[in-house]
This record gives structure tokens, sequence and C-alpha cells, in this order.
């Protein structure tokens, strides 16, 4: 890192073979722990539907409402780490500090006050949320009651830990919120153990138990990485003041498109587990099992996005867009093999992988068709997510707006819609009718991505 903390070589002419070079060394050296970071802070969950598969198929189902459901609230509300991730980025790039700052600042303050909204609307709608999932009967729905009680509760101390994350990443540091997200994984696990089944003397509570294992390892990970912004002198820090306000307009014009693009995503992808769940109980656990395994995909794809996002800004920062447009496509490849590697393990061992999330031979069966089909659509998800971050990372965030209404909304719900239910495929066409949508999205952010206008906003 240079003086400024930005990654890349002093003295380099943009564009030259040593600025690419530099370049894709930092894209992987913060694609690595950033992967890694996404993957513990959804294992929190994994987890939680991994034990919950051996407690009881009630407990397993019900994570297909408890899981969409708490992931598309906290989904929505982190869209503002967009503009945290792009003005912290370029702050950071720039070797200015006390911007920097004053976004950090902000961002950790509207994180807490929309967590605390969400935890309220939340435990408030939770008899609405439930009575739209009527075919999954009143064993499932009780035990997803009992976990999205606990977990909305936790709303705040999840917004934090992320929002701080975020900024630890923008700033170029994404080994420090790697490990303390594996600590609080750590806690999860043990704290899942003695709760769901009841060990060590303590209630068995099922779902319950589970949900107040992951909101301790979110208070974990937040306390943690507060102290530590508290503690630092450099780009993710708390030491300062001054300038939020001015901080939080210009993130807030950046993350807006990426708000309105998150509820556009979350509310067809809610149409989407509706439409799982009128398939009925056993394509609803196989589902959750499947959607256990892609999530690792995803994930990976994520780390590599926010690499993407957090370089583009970096370079942007620094005046040097021709290095921006080469991290995001360095990472975009990146990603590819990985979900490559990904989509030939679904091929061959689809067995051996629903079998880590549940032991029924049934749900096993119905999961290794869609497996199959989740194969062939690992390389459009890897382009479309790193492309979407890295064009958001830029500030241009009303691309992937306009690409999730016309993916997310038109194509998977009609898709799902005509494959699952007109053409009577069932479960394989939910996965057939979401395969479709990420061909449609990585076709459009390729080329929006190619055209290059991103460079030349400002935020």
């Amino acid at each position: 890192m240079s003086a400024k903390g930005e990654t890349t070589v002093q003295g380099a002419p943009p564009g030259s073979e040593v600025g690419r070079r530099a370049t894709a060394r930092a894209v992987l050296r913060l694609a690595t722990p950033a992967i890694a970071q996404s993957i513990l802070h959804t294992l929190v969950f994994l987890v939680d539907r991994a034990m919950l598969g051996r407690h009881a198929a009630a407990s397993l189902a019900s994570m297909q409402i408890s899981g969409p459901v708490a992931w598309a609230t906290w989904s929505t509300l982190t869209a503002f780490c967009v503009g945290t991730v792009a003005l912290v980025g370029r702050a950071t790039g720039a070797g200015d500090r006390p911007l920097a700052v004053a976004a950090t600042r902000a961002s950790l303050g509207w994180a807490l006050v929309t967590g605390l909204l969400a935890a309220g609307l939340g435990i408030g709608a939770l008899d609405l949320l439930l009575s739209a999932f009527p075919a999954a009967g009143p064993e499932v729905r009780e035990a997803a009651s009992g976990y999205l009680g606990i977990v909305f509760g936790g709303m705040p101390l999840l917004m934090v830990s992320y929002t701080a994350s975020a900024v630890f990443t923008a700033a170029g540091d994404a080994r420090t919120p790697f490990f303390v997200a594996a600590a609080g994984n750590v806690l999860n696990i043990v704290l899942n153990w003695v709760l769901i089944f009841g060990e060590l003397g303590a209630p068995e509570l099922g779902a319950r138990g589970a949900a107040i294992a992951s909101v301790s390892a979110m208070a974990l990970t937040s306390v943690v990485l507060l102290g530590l912004m508290a503690r630092r002198g450099r780009f993710a820090s708390l030491r300062g003041g001054g300038g939020e306000a001015a901080a939080f307009r210009r993130m807030l014009r950046v993350a807006g498109a990426a708000f309105g693009e998150r509820v556009v995503h979350h509310v067809g992808f809610l149409g989407f587990v509706a439409m799982i769940g009128a398939l009925g109980a056993l394509s609803m656990a196989a589902n959750q099992a499947l959607i256990s395994i892609e999530s690792i995909c995803f994930l990976s794809a994520e780390g590599f996005g926010l690499a993407a996002a957090a370089i583009v800004a970096q370079r942007l920062g620094a005046r040097r867009p021709a290095e921006a447009a080469f991290g995001g496509w360095v990472a975009a490849a990146m990603a590819l093999a990985l979900l490559g590697a990904c989509a030939v393990a679904f091929l061959l061992v689809p067995e051996l992988l629903l079998s880590a999330f549940t032991d029924d031979l049934e749900i096993v069966a119905a999961g290794v068709p869609c497996l199959f089909v989740a194969a062939a659509a690992q390389p459009f998800m890897a382009v479309s997510i790193v492309l979407a971050e890295a064009l958001r990372g830029a500030g241009a965030t009303r691309v992937p707006l306009v690409v999730a209404l016309i993916g997310g909304l038109v194509v998977r719900l009609g898709a799902t819609w005509l494959l699952a239910f007109v053409w009577d495929l069932g479960l394989i066409g939910v996965w057939l009718g979401s395969t479709c949508d990420w061909v449609v999205r990585s076709a459009l952010l390729a080329y929006v991505f190619l055209r290059g206008r991103w460079r030349d906003l400002s935020i």
C-alpha cells in the first residue's frame, strides 16, 4: 500500500503493465479474505440450517421461510453500504482521511437507526409475514416465528457489524473483518449445539436456540469491530469528527438507486419463495438445502465483487480509470474460475453435497436434478455479481437497478411460473427460472461495463 492507503505502485503510469499487475494482486489480496468473510457472515445462517436439519424436518423447512425473510430484510437495508464502499474507497484512494472518517461515522449511525426500525417493524409484522405461507403447516410456521422474532430483535447488531466490515474492506483491509467473523462463527457453532439440542443441561430450543446463537455472534462481531475502529488512526477509523452530514448526503445519492434495486430484487425474490412454498413442504425443504449449497458459490462471487467495488472506487479516487476497469474484469474472471469449479462439484457429487444438510433420502432425491441445473448457472452468476458490485463501487447504481427490474421481476418470476407451474416441472422449473435470470443479467451488465461510461461519474 502507498502512503495514501491506495493499493497500487507509486509512479506507475495509469493503465501501465505495472499498474495492471498491481491491480490484479490487489484484487486477489482483497478478495481472498473478503470471500472468507462473506462466507463466515452467512455461515452463521448456514450452520443454523445444517443443525436444524438434524433436529427435525419441520425445523429445516421453517428456514425456507425464515432464511429468505431475514436475508431480504438485511440485504435491502445494507444497500446503504454501497455508498459507504464507494465513498470510503475513493477517499482512501485519494488519501483523504477526514472524508473516510466522516463517511464511516455517518454509515454506522445510519446502520444503527435502520436496524432499530427493522427490528420494530419486523416483530410487529411477523404474523402477517407468516400468513403468506399457508401451505407450510402450523409446525413449520411456529418454528419460523420463534426464529424470526429473535433475529429481528438482533437486526441492529447485524447492520452495524456488516457496515463496519464494509468500511474495513473499502479501506483496503479485508483481513480484520475476516478474523472477527471467524470468532463469531465459533461462538455461533458452540451455542447452536447447546441451545438447539439442549446440551449441557440447557433447554432444547430448536429454531429459537439457533436464533439466539446467531444474534450472539452478531453482538460479538459488532463490539470487536467498533472497538478496533475506535483505536485506529487510518482510514477505517472513528477518530475525528466533522463533515458527517455532507458525507451522508453524498453516500445517500449513490445508495438511493441501490436501495431501490434491493427492494425490487427482494420483492421478486419473495414472490419466488412464495412459488416454492406453493409446491409443498418437500420442495421447501429440498430448496433450503439447495440454496445452502449454492450460497457458498454466491458468497464467493460476492467476495470477488466486494474486492472489485473497493478496487474500482480506490482507482477512480486515485484517477486511474483504466486500472479500475481492469480490476473489475480481473475480479470477474477469478470468480468465473472459482464458480466453474463449484459447478463441476455439483455435477460429480450432488448427493454428498445435499447430505451435508439433510439425511432425508426423499429430500436428497428431489434436490439432485436441481443441482445439475445450478451447475449451468454458476458462470453467469459469477459475472453478474462481480460486475454489478464493480459498477456500484463506481457509483453507477442505476444500472444494477434497471437490470434487477428486468432480470429479477420480469425474467425470473415469469420463467419460474411458466416452467414450474404451466409446464409442471416443479422444483426443477424453479431452478431453470433462476438460471434464465442470471443469463440475462450477465449479458446486460457485461455490455454496460464494457462501454465504460461509469468511469466518468463523480460522487
